[in-house]
């Protein structure tokens, strides 16, 4: 798949679909974003001019429009959708991607909710249907999961994982259409945990962040847990694992505070009250403070190979 000088559209253009912009403006693309809304348009422009400036690129004109016919399809390389996470919604935009499109071009979906089988399943070309998720903010956290649906043809695949690593993304392959995929089952799993401890009293909000940024989360910018283990020896991780398991949370809803919090309206910085309450200036600044540190971290990545060596003995 091309890169400089290729054309791609964009559906959507709020915080995912913004961000996604950026990359693919940043490495040379003609960037085209659709979206209905008036207001999101507007705001692009200096949404994707701010964000090329923290990657250091030069900014550039992404053409903006509120119905995807009024694309000129014929040049387009590549489709992503980051629309409202609405099944019903996705597989429209989809039928029509597909009616406009040259039929060898990937459509894609950065969906996180929904299975992309459900999102293709009535294509004609269904084929060409894979998962592109990106991890917010898009244009600094490295991690792209390419997903394959059961019909998705893995020359699909392997163009988007390529182009991904042209764009110097970190992807990864989703061989099954899981719910979560891998990112999202990851997280989730590590967060009933620590929503558990919480309501079992064992520590707070403040405790279970700090155990995890600087406990074994801060070890995770240079290796991930399988290289950790690789280190510690499995042999003990299995023994702790035995006897740890059988005293891990399993339950299969979020714990009873959490659904209060949420009747109550306190649903974090949005609302200015989650687990702390905020005020638009402690918003703003601790916004600030986590874009920081994610470019920092994004620029030690970025430094180095992300492949480490293969000692096979």
């Amino acid at each position: 798949m091309a890169q400089a000088s290729s054309n791609i559209v964009i559906i959507g253009g709020g915080i995912m679909g913004g961000d996604i912009a950026i990359i693919f403006a940043a490495a040379g693309w003609n960037v085209h974003v659709m979206s209905p809304s008036q207001k999101t348009r507007d705001a692009l422009p200096g949404r994707i001019a701010a964000g090329l400036k923290k990657l250091g690129a030069q900014p550039v004109d992404v053409k903006r429009y509120a119905r995807l016919e009024d694309i000129d399809w014929n040049a387009v390389d590549l489709m992503i959708e980051a629309a409202t996470e609405d099944l019903p919604l996705k597989q429209m935009l989809f039928a029509q991607a597909e009616a406009l499109a040259r039929p060898d071009i990937p459509l894609a979906t950065n969906t996180s909710n929904f299975p992309i089988g459900e999102i293709g399943k009535s294509l004609k070309t269904r084929s060409r249907v894979a998962g592109l998720h990106f991890f917010m903010p898009a244009h600094l956290v490295p991690l792209v999961e390419v997903v394959s649906a059961g019909f998705t043809d893995p020359r699909t695949a392997d163009a988007l994982e390529q182009l991904m690593k042209q764009l110097g993304k970190a992807p990864i392959r989703v061989n099954k259409d899981v719910p979560g995929f891998v990112g999202n089952r990851l997280q989730h799993a590590m967060m009933r945990e620590a929503l558990y401890l919480v309501a079992d009293g064992v520590t707070d909000a403040e405790g279970i962040d700090t155990a995890v940024r600087y406990g074994f989360g801060f070890r995770f910018i240079a290796c991930g847990p399988m290289l950790q283990k690789e280190m510690s020896g499995w042999d003990t991780n299995y023994l702790v694992g035995s006897a740890l398991y059988p005293h891990l949370h399993s339950e299969n809803a979020p714990p009873q505070f959490l659904r209060d919090m949420v009747d109550k309206g306190h649903t974090g910085m949005k609302a200015k009250h989650g687990f702390w309450k905020w005020t638009d200036e402690s918003v703003a600044s601790e916004k600030a403070r986590i874009e920081r540190a994610l470019q920092a971290g994004f620029d030690i990545l970025r430094s180095e190979p992300r492949d480490h060596a293969n000692n096979d003995g």
